[in-house]
């Protein structure tokens, strides 16, 4: 088993920041809503379109993107799955109709995946019940204030995770 405690700059391993009872509390709470949310989601998403969250989610960067194709590498990072997770996925979604994959014409050593017609439309019909969803569960219960604070606070959470994977 390996000692995985954070170290100073000498090498020597640093004390255990034990969390207070307010941090506990907020840790526990967050926790329990990165549970609870992507649950909540997906279930509405499977109830309304059929479809996985990060199969939507996957469409969805699709249909942003320009000609609605995207290289699958970079579909794989935007969708923070693994190029052999995102290809059953975009296999799934191929069967369906909803997306093809060519070879990207300026290198061949790269595959595209495109954003077909039917996979379009059946997003664009999707939308509605996703975001009502989301306004629901994630932007109504804030004032503006408070969703502004949340999206700072998303944001250094995101910021700091980067430089932990970097």
């Amino acid at each position: 088993m390996t000692d995985r405690k954070p170290r100073n700059r000498q090498g020597q391993a640093e004390p255990t920041r034990w969390l207070t009872a307010d941090e506990e509390a907020a840790w526990r709470a967050f926790a329990s809503l990165l549970v609870r949310l992507p649950w909540a989601l997906e279930c509405q998403l499977q109830r309304d379109a059929g479809l996985s969250f990060i199969e939507y989610h996957a469409l969805a960067m699709l249909s942003e993107s320009p000609g609605h194709t995207r290289r699958m590498s970079d579909l794989a990072a935007v969708t923070n799955a693994s190029l052999s997770r995102l290809s059953h996925l975009i296999k799934r979604l191929e069967i369906r109709g909803f997306v093809r994959r060519e070879p990207d014409p300026t290198d061949g050593r790269y595959t595209n995946a495109v954003l077909t017609t039917a996979g379009h439309k059946h997003l664009v019909a999707s939308a509605p019940a996703h975001v009502a969803t989301v306004r629901q569960l994630v932007i109504d219960p804030f004032a503006k204030a408070e969703l502004r604070k949340l999206h700072n606070a998303a944001e250094r959470v995101l910021r700091g995770i980067a430089q932990q994977t970097a």
